[in-house]
């Protein structure tokens, strides 16, 4: 039985871009693991992902491109406002401008750069360096 979705596939990543493999399959999937997806995939962090309809939910086949050092969800899914964006940064991320945070937003799910653009805050849902 899972409980977290999304912390299920960024484990699965990470494990499969620490053993070298090239490709890994994520199932079960939800439309929150598609859009980090998106958002690890604009930011180089894996290669490309496809949907593949199962007929129970489907599954994401995802293409690494190994930049992928370590990644998590935060848990509890932390509140912040655009401008203590920084203060979570060094709490998250190992150095200044080195990774990247997933935040869920009324805009949609986005990196913390592209909030801290919009002038926006949200939740943050997790991290990838």
């Amino acid at each position: 039985m899972t409980v977290d979705l999304l912390n299920d596939a960024l484990v699965t990543l990470r494990h499969a871009d620490r053993d070298g493999r090239p490709r890994v399959e994520i199932a079960p999937t939800s439309k929150l693991i598609g859009e980090v997806l998106r958002i690890f995939r604009e930011h180089h962090y894996i290669e490309e992902f496809t949907f593949v309809p199962t007929g129970r939910g489907g599954r994401y086949d995802v293409t690494l491109s190994r930049r992928i050092n370590s990644c998590g969800v935060v848990k509890p899914r932390i509140a912040v406002q655009h401008d203590n964006l920084e203060r979570y940064e060094s709490r998250f991320l190992p150095a200044q401008d080195f990774g990247l945070l997933v935040l869920s937003t009324n805009r949609g799910v986005v990196a913390h750069d592209q909030a801290r653009e919009l002038k926006i805050g949200g939740r943050l849902l997790a991290y990838v360096y």
